[in-house]
């Protein structure tokens, strides 16, 4: 049976434009690996969608005068238009917030009452005098108790990633006021009950072979420490509603947990995809399982929820819905050595990096940095070397030099092939070795390794020009040099297809070269390649350098403008 191939990102909060962390953490990977996929000929589905509800997004359309439901909807139109100029190729964007994932999140529900597995329980919860309301985990701040983090929300300790409720915390204060006149009162709100689904999630996280040390490790700690049952609802107005005729008139104005409903958008996004193309979203998630292969791609402090919580929906529901194959989980980018922070607004961000470089300079210079061994440090010195000695050195220099040399002395046609000689023949090997290398990272999503392995391949071309030097030859042989161009103008191709799942419009420009669409398909056989444009062929060089070189007055600019060094040194 043909494998299909599901892949979703974490969901970006509504609640802001994301920062090149939250990037290179889910979005960026996703799509390179989704790219991929689609041109090694597999059935792709590539989903994601804004995580609408929670208490921020309450808070900031307050402060903008807006309903939740409006300024979620402005605010999914802006990231959906950065994400496009980003390059992210997603099937579907959808959104948290819209009709299918109500009806599945009280779907999931519902299923998981009528088994024993959500229960009514009444739990103490802060009351704010000031505000006239009750305040749920992100409309309170305080200090955690577990590692004196003075600004925990209380819902989850941003520093430490403990799971909090806002009665933990030592001095709250709302969110919304600052009030610190709080009171405890006694409320109704439905828990899951995790704990009876122990074995089972552990069970499910032994029998994931592809989850790596991090995703694994996280799980288990989580699994080790004892896993208690979770409220899912909360009291508030925006959120997936509470079906009173489950759970009773005690419910009414009450929704759903943002972590309870948010996963389940993963599956509510693909059936939005179906209600929009015609596509079957049942044969993703709930038909053909076993020909499915789910991939995920977050940040660490994701993994807890989606290797311990959702699974716990998922499994206790009783029904037979998709799980997830691998999480390929990442560490953070730091913004040098300290934390990007959306709220704090320290760092880059997805808006401001287009509005300084184009997007495949950043896409390739976030892939060369992904965290996924450890974290990485993010300096503007740092994008300079990259971006000017892979793309600007190595591979612009080999379209340059190639394209320029041959319409100076052939024309814009591809000079005649000759036969191989030893070193034409060595090229190729070598080249079919490293492709095979390159391919088997990116399939084992090892994106760091199949990035170093691309630039080897653009290198290696690179060498083949010096080594054999055209422009010598010519002096002597001039159909020999005109053979020797004719194999590196057929390399363009092969760069086209292997660059694009990571600088998708570099890779079409370069495919422009040879009169090519942007490519669709993956290189296999070298050999056949290199011979695939015969002489006298068209070629369409570039009119001005493939990538001009970033200069250092423009890193003394923007360290000014982000902050850098000097700054953080001070």
């Amino acid at each position: 049976m043909t494998q299909k191939h599901l892949i979703t990102s974490a969901l970006p909060y509504i609640n802001g434009i994301k920062h090149l962390g939250n990037l290179v953490g889910s979005l960026l990977p996703a799509d390179v690996y989704a790219r991929f996929c689609r041109q090694m000929g597999r059935e792709t589905l590539f989903i994601c969608a804004t995580d609408d509800h929670g208490t921020p997004a309450e808070l900031a359309a307050a402060k903008t005068d807006q309903t939740p439901h409006d300024f979620c909807a402005e605010q999914h139109e802006i990231q959906k238009e950065i994400y496009k100029n980003f390059g992210l190729s997603f099937d579907h964007f959808g959104a948290t917030s819209r009709t299918p994932n109500h009806e599945l999140t009280q779907h999931f529900a519902k299923k998981l009452f009528e088994r024993g597995l959500i229960y009514v329980k009444e739990t103490q919860q802060l009351y704010s005098h000031t505000d006239g309301r009750y305040l749920p985990d992100r409309y309170v701040e305080g200090t955690c108790p577990h590692c004196g983090y003075e600004k925990a929300r209380g819902d989850q300790c941003e520093n430490c990633t403990k799971v909090l409720d806002p009665t933990d915390l030592i001095n709250p204060r709302s969110a919304i006021s600052g009030s610190t006149k709080l009171e405890v009162r006694n409320t109704k709100h439905l828990f899951l009950k995790q704990s009876a689904l122990v074995d089972e999630i552990r069970g499910w996280v032994s029998d994931r072979p592809d989850f790596n040390k991090l995703v694994k490790s996280i799980a288990l700690k989580w699994l080790d420490e004892g896993l208690e049952d979770r409220g899912i609802t909360r009291d508030l107005d925006w959120g997936v509603p509470v079906p009173i005729d489950v759970f009773g008139d005690d419910f009414a104005g009450k929704v759903f947990y943002v972590w309870f409903d948010a996963p389940i958008g993963y599956i509510a996004a693909t059936r939005e995809w179906a209600e929009a193309t015609g596509g079957n979203w049942e044969r993703w998630w709930r038909e053909e399982l076993e020909s499915t292969r789910y991939t995920q791609f977050m940040a660490k402090d994701n993994i807890p929820f989606h290797t311990v919580s959702f699974p716990a929906t998922q499994i206790g529901s009783g029904e037979n819905w998709k799980s997830v194959d691998n999480i390929k989980g990442f560490n953070w980018l730091t913004y040098y050595g300290g934390k990007f922070s959306t709220s704090s607004q320290i760092g880059v961000f997805t808006d401001q990096a287009l509005s300084e470089l184009p997007a495949d300079l950043w896409r390739y210079y976030l892939i060369a940095r992904a965290p996924e061994g450890d974290d990485s440090a993010f300096t503007w010195p740092d994008l300079q070397t990259v971006v000017n000695k892979d793309l600007a050195d190595v591979l612009g220099n080999f379209i340059n030099r190639t394209t320029s040399f041959t319409r100076k002395k052939f024309g814009e046609e591809l000079p005649a092939a000759g036969d191989w000689t030893r070193e034409d023949e060595a090229f190729a090997a070598d080249l079919q070795t490293r492709i095979e290398r390159y391919t088997s990272y990116m399939n084992a999503i090892e994106l760091r390794k199949a990035q170093h392995e691309l630039r080897e391949i653009w290198a290696t071309a690179n060498g083949y020009l010096a080594e054999l030097e055209p422009w010598s030859v010519y002096k002597t042989d001039p159909v020999r040099a005109g053979a020797i161009l004719n194999i590196a103008l057929n390399f363009i191709g092969i760069a086209a297809r292997l660059s694009a799942p990571i600088i998708p419009t570099l890779a079409a420009d370069l495919a422009g070269i040879l009169g090519e669409d942007a490519p669709a398909d993956w290189v296999t056989d070298v050999k056949n390649s290199l011979t695939k444009y015969a002489g006298g062929t068209p070629f369409y060089p570039l009119e001005s350098v493939l990538m001009q070189k970033i200069e250092d007055e423009h890193i003394v600019a923007l360290e000014e403008k982000f902050g850098g060094a000097s700054e953080k040194s001070a």
